[in-house]
């Protein structure tokens, strides 16, 4: 007993304000073990390209590098920021994440790339509106739950007040067009709400109008269609609307049980287009097949299990905001890891989303990062919550 108190002093030895600073090391591991996957998949799946836009075969990984930092670095800025501050500022995130969306609509202000307009040029970097949102939304609607739970849970009124806010985020992402992060908002916020007691009544009203409002809006956009069409018979236009997937296709076949080799991927050549971005898990399963997916999978299994373990002991402790947030961002990247790796493997319509800490885009890796630095800060002030130290703290 005597060495387990001097082991936890001298952890707490480095404290900023009396919490304490230890982390959940399972969590820290598999995060930073998919970040160093990430980076290596990034350098050799974006060499051809890299190398064809602009001379330097690096040029994607040092960006990708340099985000990592940066996004270690927030993830570490996160842990600092106290629950209760981001619990009272519901009204200011809420008129932030409209404010962005709104401001990215807005033309010579939002970048339109491949026909979608989700991107804000700070000239130093472009910042993916979208991806802030959905951090935004999360923090947002799990204090909303804490003030307004009793309601949530009682009345449809109560119920459907909180899925407005949703429905004009919903529009404004539709507007960009933004369909996979609007439907991963949706998805995440049923979650939080059907983990915290709502009636499944609610949902099953919700969720027959929500389908209905997305087959309206796939059946009335020709992209959509032709993205559907190409999902479900790709090989029907293979050298057209189909050419993306079958070569993710050919990609992930050609991996076997050990792969290639790394970079030894030959789609990533001449082939696959977005090899480094959407379609990185072809490349991984190609070049280190089904051993290196499976250590992928096993990794991203455990991140996320621990965001719902780290909830569920907060959660037991009275901390309701910070189990929520846990939930909200498990929730959030099972669902995008399982709608990337399905779009890469044929079984979903393609999607623009990322594989979170592993495909190449600044913006994603940089909220990610801070998703994993405001968990970690959940399991800060929950282990602290029954501390002496805490009491002497708030004693002062």
């Amino acid at each position: 007993m005597k060495k387990a108190k001097r082991f936890a002093h001298g952890v707490e030895s480095g404290l900023d304000g009396g919490l304490s600073q230890r982390c959940d090391i399972t969590l820290i591991i598999s995060a930073l073990l998919l970040l160093g996957i990430g980076l290596v998949m990034v350098a050799s799946s974006s060499i051809e390209i890299a190398d064809r836009a602009t001379g330097d075969p690096l040029y994607y990984f040092k960006r990708q590098f340099i985000f990592a930092v940066l996004g270690v670095l927030a993830a570490w800025l996160f842990t600092k920021i106290r629950l209760a501050h981001l619990e009272r500022s519901g009204t200011a995130l809420l008129f932030l994440m409209v404010g962005l969306l709104i401001l990215v609509l807005i033309p010579g202000v939002g970048r339109t790339v491949y026909g979608s307009t989700r991107w804000l040029d700070l000239g130093f970097l472009s910042v993916q509106v979208s991806e802030i949102v959905k951090l935004l939304l999360i923090i947002y609607m799990a204090g909303y739950l804490v003030k307004n739970g009793q309601q949530v849970m009682e009345s449809f009124t109560g119920f459907l007040r909180p899925m407005l806010v949703l429905l004009v985020l919903f529009t404004l992402l539709l507007l960009e067009p933004d369909f996979g992060a609007a439907i991963v908002l949706l998805v995440t916020t049923l979650g939080m709400f059907w983990l915290a007691g709502a009636k499944i009544l609610n949902f099953v009203i919700l969720f027959v109008a929500s389908a209905a409002s997305m087959a309206v809006v796939a059946v009335s956009s020709p992209y959509r269609m032709e993205r559907l069409t190409a999902f479900l018979n790709p090989w029907s236009d293979p050298f057209g609307s189909g050419f993306q997937l079958t070569q993710s296709l050919i990609a992930i076949g050609s991996g076997s049980w050990t792969g290639l080799g790394l970079g030894a991927s030959v789609q990533k050549l001449f082939y696959l287009p977005k090899a480094h971005n959407d379609f990185v898990f072809a490349v991984i399963a190609e070049e280190l097949g089904l051993v290196g997916v499976s250590v992928v999978l096993a990794l991203f299994l455990v991140l996320i299990h621990r965001c719902f373990v780290i909830g569920k002991k907060v959660e037991e402790k009275g901390m309701q905001f910070g189990a929520l947030i846990c939930y909200g961002i498990g929730i959030w990247l099972g669902l995008q890891v399982f709608i990337n790796i399905g779009v890469n493997m044929g079984l979903l319509p393609t999607k623009g989303l990322t594989l979170p800490l592993i495909s190449a885009g600044g913006s994603s890796l940089l909220v990610v990062c801070m998703a994993i630095g405001l968990i970690t800060r959940v399991y800060m002030e929950g282990l602290a919550e029954d501390s002496d130290l805490l009491q002497r703290f708030r004693a002062r």
